[in-house]
């Protein structure tokens, strides 16, 4: 056997997977070979999607399942022994592992990412490859764990039978909480970015806890009923009747699979609380207020429960005079896991300084790389009234024939103090545009407005503009807010990905966080955001990837300059740095929301905006204000007076840049010159190969193809769009090789083949001529069988070689 002709895959089949055989390492769970652990970047250019390659481990060994431990990297015999090593640690890194080796077949090259060993990297030979019990020896010394810690850490992540894993990251989350919690840490703070799965990643820490004996009573705390709702019969569902919801209102809930249950409840009518369960989910506003009577959480003794987890916790409960804080103080000798995507950090709200660092962060930015999330492009619309801002004339009247206050009104005051009709009905009539220019007026929609009077009016403005669709069907169109009952009514087919209605739906706050559209593809932004907290949330709602139901990316329309969040160095899915509150200033950033979030039991909504009347639901009714009065001034006018349209970059910056613009980039980043370019074509015999890589980068050639409106080779393609080189079509490439009669030195039926797979070219454009099979169709098949026309040039390497230098006569022309 000559070693060095064997392929990788040959290298671990008949060498490394042999070696770890042989160390005692068992292949049904303590090892898998070519784990794929990202999904691949989904990029987007225009009406172009692509998914590029996704990161894959040649092996990855585990202490047992979803504990993962180390990383091999396997290489060809061609290569030295550690010539994987970089790659494996680049993959260690990612997937939080100590150990990384290399290995050709020969040896191995091992690398201790503990620092705990005396040398950083030694040879291992083939047949000395470390057991299971030597790796984690040395893990546990590094980590400094006790035995009684190493018996949490191992226990068993809860199984459906289905196959179902958690991802990469949801691992690195679950088992940093978990070995932090079984070394005595009781503040735990983990950020993972919207639509990373949290609660599942909570469900699992729960879980293993749980089983291990470790925690016996659980309190799991939400700002959102239907949080509360849909955790417990979907990923806490494992719990059953250990686990019930801290409220009095009964419940019948669908879960994912269609089916009904009824939610066990904890309270009876009269408040009281049933202490036999071990698993509670609770609302804040459910068992807290101002009132004495309100606090039911002080039903539980305050040793009752061993852990809380605090589910969207950047939203007040890291506040010291937030009403939610006295729970988790009540509870001070509970261990407690914070979890959000957006941890908070002010002069005098600090996550961090509660919780303390985080365990783990998973960026949006990181999600979006690893394909896991959607990434977006935004669509920024300024209109003349917003730059250039309003001055009444002397004298004008409002809708009530009131005098208009003389100043001037800017894009802050619109919707908030000073209402133009015509700018919410230009405002409906784009994003209406957008729709139907994008060929799917079905494309879930989400508008974020001022308030709820704005929602109302922007919501009728819609039904207008879309007066076809709502004849179909009103709820095409709706609002859901708060106060809006029907709208409530209508939230969870908006969120169901096989529900069609409602489409677009008007809100303020409600559903800028804890809502799971997976559907959504348009966001659109018609009120200042100040604060980079709730910005990220907004943005979390379109970044979910549904591929069942073909979404890949989402769509930001900002009216008000929202997106210049993007251009703060702060937004890149990690936490948010210092906000310093001036005199006078609240201690919440601005347009922030107050403790207590959007929704109380009752299903009320408030906001922080100023100007608009906070209905606190523990408010006792004494004091208070009235909603600061609109002007509603009619017949003023509105224009657009600039559009522009931005991507996401490989760097996660967004660019305004072209389809063309971009590929160019991007060809001109692979290869730095057209020489360079033209050597690997014409040293790569395969040209598909060339093709097949760009589009797994995210450069499909065909889709830039159709958006230059030119019938060109991906050769001519590249070599245009990167090194503006003249193109030619197909067909004149085909031409030009004929006019050169390089097919003299073969006889009839070889020149014949070559004429038919010219013309194939011509016409179809087909790369891998080489493939015998292409002589098995039409009109090859007129002119003998596949053995006969191979034998025309002497047998299959003549045939190769012919059409090698077929290809290579084809591509002698750069203008």
């Amino acid at each position: 056997m000559d070693k060095r002709a064997l392929s990788e895959r040959d290298i671990c089949t008949k060498f490394i997977t042999p070696a770890l055989r042989r160390a005692g390492w068992d292949e049904q769970t303590q090892f898998l070979e070519e784990v794929s652990f990202t999904k691949g970047r989904i990029t987007v250019r225009g009406k172009l999607v692509s998914r590029g390659k996704a990161k894959r481990a040649d092996y990855i060994l585990y202490i047992k399942p979803n504990v993962p431990i180390g990383i091999i990297e396997a290489k060809d015999n061609r290569h030295a022994v550690g010539d994987g090593m970089q790659q494996a640690l680049e993959y260690a890194d990612i997937l939080n592992l100590p150990f990384a080796f290399s290995s050709n077949g020969d040896g191995f090259v091992f690398h201790d990412r503990t620092g705990a060993a005396d040398q950083k990297e030694t040879d291992v030979a083939l047949d000395a490859f470390p057991t299971r019990a030597e790796l984690w020896r040395r893990y546990c010394a590094w980590k400094g764990l006790t035995p009684e810690a190493e018996e949490v850490v191992l226990q068993d992540y809860f199984d459906d039978g289905s196959g179902k894993a958690p991802r990469y990251y949801q691992v690195n989350a679950v088992n940093a909480a978990v070995e932090a919690i079984a070394k005595g840490r009781d503040r735990v703070l983990l950020v993972m970015a919207t639509g990373t799965g949290k609660t599942y990643t909570a469900f699992q820490i729960i879980w293993r806890l749980w089983k291990a004996g470790q925690k016996k009573r659980i309190l799991f705390l939400a700002d959102r009923n239907i949080l509360v709702d849909q955790t417990m019969v979907n990923d806490f569902r494992p719990f059953g009747p250990a686990m019930a919801k801290l409220s009095t209102k009964s419940k019948t809930i669908e879960r994912a699979d269609g089916t009904e249950v009824d939610l066990t409840l904890a309270m009876d009518k009269r408040r009281r609380v049933d202490t036999a369960f071990e698993i509670y989910l609770g609302l804040y506003q459910a068992i807290t207020g101002p009132e004495e009577r309100q606090k039911i959480f002080k039903d539980f003794s305050p040793g009752f429960f061993d852990l809380i987890v605090i589910d969207e916790c950047h939203r007040g409960s890291a506040a010291d005079d937030a009403a939610w804080r006295e729970i988790l103080e009540h509870f001070s000798g509970a261990t407690q896991i914070g979890l959000t995507a957006t941890p908070k950090e002010t002069t005098y709200v600090s996550n961090s300084a509660y919780f303390g660092e985080p365990v783990y962060t998973y960026s949006l930015r990181q999600g979006i790389a690893d394909g896991f999330l959607a990434p977006y492009k935004v669509i920024k619309v300024h209109i003349d009234r917003d730059v250039e801002g309003y001055r009444p004339e002397k004298g004008q009247v409002d809708r009530d024939g009131n005098e208009i206050e003389d100043r001037i009104y800017n894009r802050r005051d619109f919707d908030r103090t000073l209402v133009l009709d015509d700018r919410t009905k230009l405002v409906a009539a784009k994003v209406t545009e957008f729709l139907k220019e994008s060929g799917d007026r079905f494309q879930k929609t989400i508008v974020f407005c001022v308030d709820e009077e704005h929602a109302a009016r922007m919501r009728q403005a819609l039904v207008n503009e879309n007066k076809d669709l709502c004849d179909a069907n009103h709820r095409y169109v709706m609002r859901i807010t708060g106060s809006d009952k029907d709208g409530l009514d209508q939230l969870g087919n908006f969120i169901d990905p096989e529900s069609r209605y409602p489409v677009i739906v008007t809100t303020s706050r409600l559903l800028s966080t804890g809502v799971d559209a997976q559907t959504c593809r348009l966001i659109v932004l018609d009120r200042a955001v100040g604060s980079m907290t709730e910005f990220k949330q907004i943005v979390g709602r379109g970044t979910r990837v549904n591929e069942d139901a073909r979404k890949f990316y989402f769509t930001l329309m900002d009216f008000r300059g929202a997106t210049d969040h993007f251009a703060d160095p702060e937004f890149d899915g990690d936490p948010v740095q210092i906000y310093e509150p001036g005199p006078g200033q609240p201690v919440s950033p601005p347009d922030d929301l107050p403790p207590g979030g959007e929704i109380s039991e009752e299903g009320e909504e408030f906001t922080g905006d100023p100007g608009v009347i906070i209905r606190d639901p523990w408010n006792t009714g004494k004091g208070g204000g009235d909603p600061v009065r609109k002007v509603y001034v009619d017949g003023v006018g509105a224009h657009i007076i600039a559009e522009r349209v931005e991507y996401l970059d490989a760097n996660g910056k967004l660019v305004t840049e072209s389809l063309r613009d971009y590929t160019k980039t991007a060809l001109r980043k692979r290869y730095a010159s057209l020489d360079e370019f033209l050597k690997r074509w014409n040293t790569e015999a395969r040209k598909q190969a060339i093709v097949d890589e760009l589009e797994a980068e995210g450069l499909p050639l065909d889709v830039v193809g159709h958006e230059l409106g030119k019938d060109l080779d991906p050769f001519d393609l590249i070599c245009h769009v990167a090194f503006d080189a003249k193109p030619l079509t197909r067909r004149e490439r085909a031409e030009g090789v004929k006019k050169r009669d390089v097919f003299t030195k073969y006889g009839p039926q070889a020149r014949a083949v070559l004429d038919g797979l010219l013309a194939k070219y011509a016409d179809e454009g087909v790369l891998n001529l080489d493939d015998p099979s292409v002589l098995r169709i039409p009109p090859f098949t007129q002119m003998g069988s596949v053995v006969q026309l191979i034998r025309a040039f002497g047998g299959k390497q003549g045939f190769d070689r012919a059409v090698h230098d077929l290809q290579d006569a084809l591509y002698q022309d750069v203008g």
